[in-house]
């Protein structure tokens, strides 16, 4: 948390904020292979829309999820929780994450990415462990059952399973690791019931993912349906319904989480109906989830946790509200006008936009920190995370 130290500080207070910024450096060095991942898998993005992209590789475009999933978004959940554990083991998962995410961007061999996958996931779960020890929540164990969802897709992946089968899979471990978060900021309003609720909710979730591989039509059915059961869930009981009629920064961030939960019920719906076999369906249960979801989480989360991580400051800006319109303007005309009534151009303008609307925010949040780098000196105060 930050703390603002004023003109009486000890010699000890004095030397403090240097340790924080010191980690922050090196946490960021451990950032920078997820943050590399980012930005090839964007690349791969482009090249799957067929569409210029800055680096034309065509090996490029299967690597996209790996890429995304496990080298950028798991990354950076390893990142935080070793940062929560608080041991230096704990920081090898992200960078097992962001080796193997990025490893088929230079077409390793599946038995190695696979390998370490599935290192990087079982250290991530390993480092859940003590902080079960620590603190037996709910969202602990649930954010646990997302990992086992993610070392499940890995160890079926380095088993030559088909990326597309293991899309409930990979939706699962991100979902339940974002639903574990949201239901520890939402701990003190929740009722020993509710809690409860979302654990089953969970567990049916990881349950409804495997049952997904072994019988796909009917396990994928059952997965959306699990799937849009937990969406309501975390919209009945998150802040966000009255956080979101409030400004600045709470209003953002409840933004975010309100339309990212929309894209999830529209995944779970698509799920609904059966395997998505259909090019359309497919593209839009993927980018329903992992970008209407995940990347409008990531959003919302970025000046909360961020900070955290780094020890630097992110403060929320207006500025950081156009790169979330146009994202979600993009999967607007990628899934509807695109996917849904069979528009080629229109799904490659959506897709475009998704991309442009990412590295704006990226852009955004470096902006953003460097701005308040820069104004610290003036303040008078120094944030220590």
């Amino acid at each position: 948390m930050a703390t603002a130290r004023g003109a009486t500080m000890s010699p000890a207070s004095y030397a403090a904020p240097s340790r924080p910024k010191r980690r922050g450096r090196w946490r960021l060095a451990l950032m920078l292979p997820a943050g590399l991942c980012l930005l090839a898998g964007l690349d791969a993005a482009l090249i799957l829309l067929d569409v210029p992209a800055p680096v034309q590789i065509a090996a490029w475009g299967p690597a996209h999820s790996l890429a995304m999933v496990f080298g950028f978004v798991g990354a950076l959940i390893a990142l935080e929780r070793a940062v929560a554990w608080g041991r230096a083991a704990g920081y090898a998962a992200p960078v097992l994450l962001a080796l193997g995410g990025g490893s088929q961007l230079f077409a390793a061999p599946r038995a190695l990415t696979g390998t370490t996958l599935i290192l990087g996931m079982a250290t991530l779960l390993a480092t859940y462990y003590p902080l079960w020890r620590r603190q037996r929540a709910d969202a602990v164990l649930i954010q646990m059952l997302g990992a086992c969802a993610g070392l499940g897709a890995t160890v079926l992946y380095a088993g030559g399973v088909e990326i597309s089968l293991l899309l409930p899979w990979l939706a699962a471990f991100l979902v339940m690791t974002i639903a574990g978060e949201r239901v520890e900021l939402a701990r003190i309003q929740l009722t020993s019931r509710s809690q409860a609720l979302a654990v089953v909710l969970n567990v049916a979730l990881l349950m409804s993912a495997a049952a997904s591989t072994l019988f796909v039509q009917a396990g994928t059915v059952l997965f959306g349906l699990v799937l849009c059961a937990l969406v309501l869930w975390l919209a009945v009981n998150d802040v966000a319904r009255r956080t979101v009629k409030l400004k600045g920064a709470p209003r953002y961030m409840a933004a975010c989480l309100l339309a990212g939960y929309f894209w999830l019920l529209v995944a779970g719906v698509v799920w609904m109906l059966g395997y998505p076999a259909g090019s359309g369906a497919y593209d839009t249960a993927v980018h329903a989830v992992f970008l209407g979801f995940v990347m409008s989480m990531i959003m919302a989360h970025a000046p909360t946790i961020l900070p955290a991580v780094l020890a630097i400051d992110l403060p929320y800006r207006q500025a950081m509200w156009p790169p979330v319109i146009l994202m979600h303007a993009g999967l607007v005309i990628r899934l509807w006008l695109g996917n849904g009534l069979g528009g080629q151009l229109a799904w490659q303008v959506g897709g475009v936009l998704n991309v442009v609307a990412l590295l704006l925010f990226v852009f955004v949040a470096l902006a953003s920190a460097l701005l308040a780098l820069t104004s610290a000196p003036t303040s008078g105060k120094e944030s220590v995370k």
